[in-house]
């Protein structure tokens, strides 16, 4: 198996975890999302929507061919955000239960890593043959 199709799959994954994670957050009432630590409403809304922006970054770009630069991008920030939730975790008290959401980061950081390093995705041939524009003109 390629290192491509392997960070295609796992791209994949991770895209359907942030979307139906990101969009529970979206949809559900806060009082239903507290858990041990309580956080407000608005941070949990605004992870939501970081998290589907994140996962919807995961392929579009690199589908496309529209600027694939960005997938390593949103991997990075969720990244961030499971660091974010290993730590919520752990204050929770569940040492247990933290190493879902590592376990989801570590995944996010290897496609970052392999997006950028190992199998770099190209854009389209149509952007890069295009001419760069003259600088005279715009003086």
């Amino acid at each position: 198996m390629t290192t491509n199709r392997l960070l295609w799959i796992v791209q994949g994954l991770l895209a359907f975890v942030f979307l139906f994670a990101g969009g529970t957050k979206l949809v559900l009432p806060v009082e239903a999302m507290q858990g041990p630590v309580v956080l407000p409403g608005l941070l949990l809304r605004f992870i939501g929507v970081a998290e589907v922006l994140g996962a919807i970054g995961l392929i579009l770009p690199g589908l496309l061919r529209i600027r694939p630069q960005l997938t390593p991008l949103a991997a990075c920030g969720l990244v961030i955000i499971m660091i974010g939730a290993v730590v919520v975790t752990l204050q929770g008290g569940g040492g247990v239960q933290a190493v879902i959401p590592l376990i989801v980061g570590l995944l996010a950081a290897f496609v970052a890593y392999g997006r950028w390093r190992l199998a770099p995705q190209v854009g389209s041939r149509a952007a890069s043959s295009r001419p760069a524009p003259n600088a005279a003109a715009y003086k």
